[in-house]
């Protein structure tokens, strides 16, 4: 009985190019309200699900209440975007929402205009990360031969933004976080949303003090 109540309440995340199994926690979803599902076109992370932003036909229409997309729509032509976001539309319950999170092209083209395409704007995991890593992929996991990691298109706030306008979210949310590696960030609502009920799903996964 208490598994059965479990499983009903229990939401899920498909959380597309997922990474190795070990990553670092999701802000929002890091607790016992989410069920994680792992999609990536890498076999070798052991996904859930093997599959692309512009391909997710092994996930069912409907099937999960959220989509969280981390520095991956990049790695994708800009005429495939509108594919992405069609297909994360499409996975999504009624009531789902989108987390997205992308490099800020705006504040690195500003780096690039400085002259500091090769100087190191933040430090990763992987290591540090230069304007010209952002722009083309990082250039260290590219040599071991994970050409998965090339770019191929970029985004301000306002373009994000208008993507998923023009893909049938009826409400966004986000901006820019200068002071978090140059990344913009994202909640877009398959429903419309007043502007508090907006804020009370999206801060959970913002940094604080970004509200």
């Amino acid at each position: 009985l208490y598994e059965l109540f479990f499983t009903k309440t229990m939401k899920s995340f498909l959380n597309v190019g997922c990474g190795p199994i070990d990553s670092p926690k999701i802000r929002g979803f890091d607790n016992d309200d989410w069920k994680e599902i792992r999609l990536d076109i890498d076999e070798g992370v052991n996904p859930d699900i093997v599959g692309t932003l512009t391909d997710m036909k092994l996930v069912e229409t409907a099937s999960v209440d959220a989509v969280h997309s981390a520095y991956n729509i990049d790695h994708i032509y800009p005429h495939e975007v509108p594919i992405a976001l069609a297909e994360f539309y499409r996975v999504l319950k009624e009531d789902g929402i989108v987390y997205i999170r992308c490099p800020d092209i705006q504040l690195i083209s500003e780096a690039v205009i400085n002259d500091q395409l090769l100087e190191a704007l933040y430090k990763s995991p992987a290591g540090p990360i230069s304007p010209i890593d952002i722009i083309y992929g990082n250039r260290q996991e590219i040599v071991e031969g994970n050409e998965y990691m090339a770019k191929k298109c970029g985004f301000t706030y306002s373009v994000l933004n208008m993507a998923f306008s023009e893909a049938g979210f009826k409400a966004r949310y986000g901006g820019r976080l200068a002071f978090n590696g140059a990344e913009l960030v994202l909640v877009a609502f398959k429903q419309k949303k007043t502007e508090e009920e907006i804020k009370k799903i999206a801060n959970p996964f913002l940094p604080p003090w970004f509200v």
